[in-house]
């Protein structure tokens, strides 16, 4: 099935109000800037958004926060480097915000890709991340349960892709893109360069084209730390 998509607009087109988007990244490393930036343009709004970050400077998730078209953030660290757009709106009251450690997040994100429905973990307990959750003593130790967490989108980045949606990653890109993929209902990815099929040793395939609904290639892909740098403000 040729997965290929003609632009970044057309890969967001389906994403209407109100949706949950998990988006790909560990600050600028995986970030997909492209697919972000179309988003905005699109202009859906109260949006739940699932991210390692509450985004920085004026760009990227950052971007979509100062246009009003977040509702919740999910993440591990709302407070980065620049974290003025989330500050602010959270501050006002226009945003809400659930905070999830991160490799809690990662675990959580993974179980809704592999249809667990909860699981244990002693991080947070005892601690107000833990309120009114149920905990379960495991060998002495005490434990907190943590639910799956699944989104309606995905947004990716990924360095190669073939036209049937096998992804590989360019190194530290790689962090929760796996296991976004496996976690939404529908996956969109933007990729450095689309390859015929074959063109991806299988051996090197880190995302499998089942878990991946659409590619589009952006041959020069926007980095977010070089843009913060220049003083982008989007759109």
């Amino acid at each position: 099935m040729d997965k290929r998509l003609e632009s970044a607009h057309a890969a967001v087109a389906e994403i209407g109000d109100g949706a949950t988007v998990m988006i790909g990244g560990f600050g600028g490393a995986g970030a997909p800037i492209e697919l972000i930036h179309a988003l905005i343009d699109k202009g859906s709004r109260e949006l739940t958004v699932i991210n390692n970050n509450a985004g920085n400077g004026h760009i990227g998730i950052a971007a979509m926060i100062d246009a009003g078209r977040v509702a919740k953030m999910i993440c591990s660290f709302p407070r980065s480097s620049d974290p003025r757009a989330f500050t602010e709106a959270y501050l006002a009251g226009k945003i809400a915000l659930e905070l999830v450690p991160q490799g809690t997040l990662a675990e959580r994100i993974r179980a809704g890709g592999a249809g667990i429905p909860a699981f244990y973990t002693p991080t947070a307990y005892g601690t107000e991340l833990a309120e009114g959750k149920p905990v379960a003593e495991f060998d002495g130790r005490m434990y907190v349960q943590e639910r799956w967490l699944k989104a309606d989108f995905a947004l990716i980045k990924a360095q190669l892709g073939d036209i049937n949606g096998n992804l590989t990653y360019n190194k530290a890109a790689r962090n929760f893109n796996p296991l976004m993929c496996m976690a939404a209902a529908r996956t969109v990815a933007q990729v450095t360069r689309i390859v015929p099929l074959g063109g991806i040793d299988p051996e090197h395939v880190v995302t499998p084209g089942i878990f991946v609904d659409g590619v589009v290639e952006i041959p020069d892909p926007q980095q977010e730390e070089a843009l913060i740098r220049a003083g982008v403000t989007y759109p």
